[in-house]
């Protein structure tokens, strides 16, 4: 990934307080077309109180002739994020402190594993192991693996290349991005059941929760899914048939910091565990106040914009003290960087 489209949100209330967050936008126009829906958000909910689950519900009332989906999904989880982060904020505390709230039997982790996903995508065996070598920079402790190669050959060869250059104790994650039938899901995972892998990511079409539930009873390496849930009703229904293993959720798509606490609670009552897609520096904090909390996925997409970017130590992140999330912009990298000049 070299070049990735974002949507800063600052939401500013009469108090002074300022809540933040960022959406990856996949392409520059959704960009656009997600800022009118925040401008058309903007509209229903000005002057309202920041409380999040109340303006959920308000804004999605307002849009649900349309449906809450794609890019207006997008829009109002980025608000819903900004809302929970000028809460914290307001508060004094950081926003996994926040969470937990006050009273809570259970503090917040200080610290969350994360593995590497800035790379090993589709090249040569060789060129994957020398990455995979730097990925762990840092001390990561595990690294992300794409998968899909035309031929099953070329996917063992990735697989070994970068299980054998690396230590017996780090993790590699593999990820198909829903490149695969069912059946070659199955010859194929059958194939690298016995590589060591910590899982098979998003094998076949994302929705298709039945086929999962057959690649998750015949495969011995666990399968993950659940970046594409729209919501926590998508996470029910993957639950309900056994779909995976592991589940991961994205704050974009799953309805923000109020979808994750719901997703959580799932997961929770599953006894499944949860990781993170993307949104490294807010995910941090939901991972840090979830019951089952498996690993971050980290990438440093945003670091150029950030005036203190997510630290990794000991490939942990480390959960800013900062009230809130955390976020600040460096200005002088968003007007360098800014698509619209």
């Amino acid at each position: 990934m070299r070049r990735a489209p974002f949507l800063l949100i600052d939401l500013e209330t009469d108090e002074g307080v300022t809540g933040r967050s960022y959406l990856f936008c996949y392409i520059a126009a959704a960009a656009e077309g997600i800022a009118r829906i925040l401008q058309e958000a903007l509209q229903v909910v000005k002057g309202d109180r920041v409380a999040p689950l109340n303006i959920a519900d308000k804004l999605e009332r307002h849009f649900r002739l349309i449906g809450v989906r794609g890019i207006v999904n997008m829009a109002l989880a980025g608000l819903d994020v900004a809302c929970w982060d000028a809460l914290a904020t307001a508060a004094g505390v950081p926003l996994a402190t926040f969470i937990r709230g006050a009273g809570s039997d259970r503090a917040a982790a200080r610290t969350v594993r994360a593995y590497n996903s800035n790379g090993l995508s589709l090249m040569s065996p060789e060129a994957l192991a020398d990455e995979a070598e730097e990925l762990l920079a840092g001390g990561f402790r595990a690294v992300k693996l794409r998968l899909g190669y035309p031929s099953l050959a070329e996917d063992l060869a990735a697989v070994r290349a970068v299980r054998q250059r690396l230590p017996g104790d780090v993790g590699v994650m593999t990820d198909y991005n829903q490149a695969l039938t069912v059946t070659e899901a199955l010859h194929r995972g059958r194939a690298i059941d016995g590589e060591g892998l910590a899982w098979i990511e998003e094998p076949i079409r994302h929705d298709d929760y039945a086929g999962a539930a057959t690649l998750t009873r015949e495969l011995v390496t666990p399968i993950q899914i659940g970046e594409n849930f729209t919501g926590p009703h998508a996470m029910e229904a993957a639950l309900a048939v056994r779909a995976s293993d592991y589940l991961m959720v994205d704050l974009e798509r799953i309805g923000g910091v109020s979808g994750w606490l719901r997703a959580s609670t799932l997961a929770a009552a599953a006894g499944v565990e949860l990781s993170s897609h993307l949104f490294p520096e807010a995910s941090a904090h939901v991972l840090a106040a979830t019951p089952t909390a498996h690993w971050l996925e980290y990438v440093d997409w945003a670091s150029p914009i950030l005036n203190e970017p997510l630290k990794i130590v000991d490939g942990h992140a480390v959960v800013p003290t900062r009230p809130g999330i955390g976020l600040s912009w460096n200005e002088d990298a968003v007007k360098k960087y800014r698509i619209n000049r």
